[in-house]
């Protein structure tokens, strides 16, 4: 035996070897390409093994890149190899690890946290997985001999099994090789009359039953809610069947598709009608949504079409699901029996085969984008995805991003556009109406100067309209993008100036009302602070600290706004008791809570819903003559470049609730900003001037689309070192570019912005500073990330994030 090798005695030396990218922060030169690992013939790319790590062989998770013989050593000595501990089975599909070395390229993070983030937990962890017994029925041979007892347990048998022969074939149709054959054994039991498992025993020692051990996912959770049934699937309007017409001939290659149609247009029908063709010859597909709008309403349609016990069946995956329900839909999918795959972000990775359509609805929405490592785009890796399978990629969206209309409709198009102008119903868009709230409070202080200091979060004319509403027997959406109750508490003396601040975080303390401690034993009186980024909490002070003077909670949040309207309406409109139901991350502990208010909604129990931007979509309600967005400023001043297309996308996204089937609707739209383009441009549903006015500033200010950007953003407790990492980075950075300049004969077109503390310059305790780089295209910038990704400089931890194409630079 070599001296220090791992196989002792006369043990061959292993022959088969595999790379394994393993879940931890080994970068580049540490292992980019993974660490190699003696394996046996069983072992595929793609499967999820267990592997000594380090010196103290560590058992860590990791999913193998690759197989095969000595080639995979480079030159390493095979004695020295370590064995995979264990070959835990569970599998990406090769196109998937592909899609990973992209992510971990592009993204800048660790191959192997790529590829662990495309495994739900539940699925490592084998959370619901089980062992089966199942059992077979051998009848006896012909003219054999048998005792009485043993003839008659075999009579029963075989007509206890000729029952089930039709149960079986449905089982196993669509099912994968392999699959699990015969009959449980609880359901045998029952079947018989019997109680003990022994009785079966009994029958296989006979010969008469076989009995087969299948690993198995069993799941449990409460299963999500369903509305009333969807209605049959409608005739396409000419301008949904132009879009279908279109892209059906195009279905067997990659491309990407804009689909660009108003809210209440019917883009979900064009989904379904694509879906149906794509899948047709055996094909899978996935369709993207965002977390927020993945309602029992948006998951049913899909379900009602294509079904869920069948071959070609939808899977549903979202938040409100168990660990194990997320396994065992996660294991469907990789058996195929599922074959339609309708979730959020993290859809983009299922394990599907023959992928021959990739939808993602509201394209635009920013929780495609992943806040922590890696920091991937869903939207952007559906692309990429796309492109390895080579399947068609369909962008939808009322409201595109910058970016993807950007490629639909620049000087060479990447994108192919289409369009949905209209409503399918045929009903106009609804009336939006601006209100200049400075204008209607000063009419209130002129009109009655006890209420000149007093805060109302509902002018005249909105509340005007909400009473002709409900009289009317409407139902009324209201939006307020902000939680708790008050967000700025403060000393009434402005002498004092005191403002009641986070300790951990550059942020101000919200005021929340009606909520528990942790105990759940009392209520706090007059409420708890809390910081919404680290989530710190403290009773409210009554007294400032400085001048001993009473605080005073000032602001609006949704806990306010819900009080200020059952004072105004519920008397008024005698309603009962939740007939007015606010909806955002307070009011509910659970997924399944916001599914039954959704229930309760669609059956009129509730007649005014107000939220966050949870309620701004994914909603189609009949009923709904109006909406109201109480504040349009909330994100409009924030120190983002994206500030304003947000602004315009909430505000027409939660304008297109309103009105969506027989009547036009009406908005009303509060702002302290009545004539900012933003505004008027949603008022009007007039995306495309929107669109070309916003992109010629950002042409003009050198940021995206018409530039490429990443963001480096360095954190520590301790200020000084953070700007000091900070800075190191900026300036390898530029040194990386000067040599890419020089190498290219010329200036690469790369800038690096100066290290700056970022507008939240404090978060969790740390210290944050960053920095910006800008390059006309994403090549420029990847060169020069990698450049300082190999000195070891760039790798993202708790003291680094890269952001390669942020959506927000708070």
């Amino acid at each position: 035996m070599p001296p220090g090798s791992l196989f002792g005695g006369d043990a061959p030396l292993p022959t088969h070897f595999a790379k394994v990218a393993v879940e931890r922060g080994i970068d580049a030169e540490k292992g980019q390409e993974g660490l190699t690992y003696a394996a046996d013939a069983a072992v595929r790319a793609g499967d999820r093994v267990v592997v000594p790590l380090g010196r103290g062989d560590t058992p860590t998770g990791g999913i193998v890149i690759a197989t095969g013989g000595a080639e995979l050593l480079d030159g390493f000595d095979v004695s020295r190899v370590k064995p995979i501990l264990e070959h835990q089975g569970a599998s990406l599909t090769p196109g998937l690890v592909e899609l990973a070395k992209w992510i971990a390229g592009y993204y800048v993070c660790p191959l192997g946290m790529a590829l662990s983030t495309m495994m739900p937990a539940a699925v490592k962890q084998g959370i619901g997985k089980t062992i089966e017994r199942r059992y077979t029925f051998t009848p006896p041979q012909d003219g054999k001999e048998l005792p009485a007892r043993t003839r008659k347990s075999a009579e029963a048998l075989a007509a206890v099994f000729g029952g089930f022969a039709g149960e079986l074939a449905d089982d196993l149709k669509g099912e994968a090789p392999g699959a699990a054959i015969g009959v449980g054994e609880k359901e045998l039991l029952a079947a018989l009359s019997l109680r003990s498992v022994s009785a079966l025993a009994r029958l296989v020692r006979l010969g008469l039953l076989q009995v087969s051990r299948h690993e198995v996912v069993k799941s449990s959770g409460v299963e999500t809610p369903m509305l009333a049934p969807a209605e049959p699937p409608p005739v396409l309007s000419p301008d949904q069947a132009m879009v279908v017409n279109g892209i059906e001939p195009r279905l067997g290659k990659f491309g990407v598709h804009l689909l660009r149609g108003v809210t209440g247009s019917g883009k979900t029908e064009v989904y379904l009608q694509l879906l149906a063709r794509a899948t047709a010859g055996g094909g899978t597909a996935i369709v993207l949504v965002p977390e927020i709008s993945l309602t029992p309403q948006t998951s049913q349609r899909f379900v009602d079409r294509f079904g869920r016990d069948d071959a070609g069946a939808v899977a549903v995956l979202h938040s409100g699901l168990s660990a194990s329900q997320r396994h065992a839909e996660w294991d469907r999918v990789r058996r195929g029996v599922a074959r339609i795959v309708v979730g959020a972000r993290s859809a983009i990775f299922a394990p599907v085969e023959n992928l021959s359509l990739i939808v993602v609805d509201e394209e635009h929405d920013h929780s495609y984008k992943q806040d922590q490592l890696p920091r991937y785009h869903a939207r952007d890796v559906a692309i990429k995805r796309g492109q390895i399978e080579g399947c068609p990629v369909i962008l939808g969206s009322a409201t595109p991003s910058l970016e993807s209309w950007a490629n639909a409709t620049g000087a060479a198009p990447k994108f192919t556009l289409w369009e949905l102008p209209t409503r399918v119903t045929g009903v106009s868009m609804p009336e939006v109406r601006i209100v200049d709230l400075a204008a209607e409070r000063r009419a209130i202080a002129v009109r009655d100067p006890s209420q000149a200091n007093r805060l109302h979060a509902i002018g005249p004319t909105l509340e005007k309209e909400i009473d002709t509403t409900l009289k009317d027997g409407g139902q009324v959406i209201l939006l307020l993008n902000r939680r708790g109750f008050a967000h700025y508490i403060a000393c009434p003396d402005p002498k004092c100036g005191w403002v009641m601040r986070c300790e951990n975080c550059d942020a101000s303390m919200v005021l929340h009302r009606n909520v528990r401690t942790d105990s759940e034993a009392w209520m706090p009186p007059g409420g708890l602070v809390m910081c919404h980024h680290c989530l710190s909490r403290q009773l409210l002070p009554r007294t400032c600290p400085v001048c001993a003077k009473p605080t005073n909670p000032f602001g609006l949040g949704t806990q306010r706004l819900e009080d200020e309207l059952v004072k105004k309406f519920a008397a008024r409109h005698a309603m009962e008791a939740g007939a007015i139901t606010r909806v955002d991350r307070d009011s509910m502990s659970s997924a399944a809570d916001y599914f039954e208010i959704l229930r309760a909604f669609s059956e009129g129990q509730i007649r005014i819903m107000l939220g966050t931007q949870m309620i701004s979509k994914g909603l189609d309600f009949p009923n709904v003559r109006l909406v109201g967005v109480i504040d349009a400023d909330t994100a409009m001043h924030l120190p983002d470049f994206r500030a304003t297309e947000r602004t315009f996308q909430l505000v027409s996204q939660v304008a297109g609730r309103a009105g969506r089937r027989d009547s036009r609707g009406t908005v009303i739209v509060q702002t302290m900003s009545p004539g900012h383009p933003a505004i008027q441009l949603a008022a009007r549903h007039d995306y495309r001037t929107f669109a070309e006015q916003e992109l010629a500033i950002r042409a003009r200010a050198g940021m995206p689309p018409a530039t490429r950007m990443a963001r480096v953003v360095t954190r520590d407790k301790d200020a000084g070192k953070a700007r000091r990492r900070a800075e190191e980075v900026g300036e390898v950075l530029r040194e990386a570019i000067r040599a890419m300049g020089k190498a290219a004969g010329g200036d690469p077109a790369v800038s690096v912005g100066p290290v700056a503390p970022c507008p939240l310059s404090r978060l969790h305790g740390q210290y944050r500073f960053g920095l910006e780089v800008v390059a006309p295209g994403a090549g420029a910038i990847q060169r020069a990330l990698l450049a300082v990704r190999s000195r070891g400089l760039l790798t993202s931890d708790a003291h680094t994030a890269v952001d390669v194409d942020p959506v927000a630079l708070l």
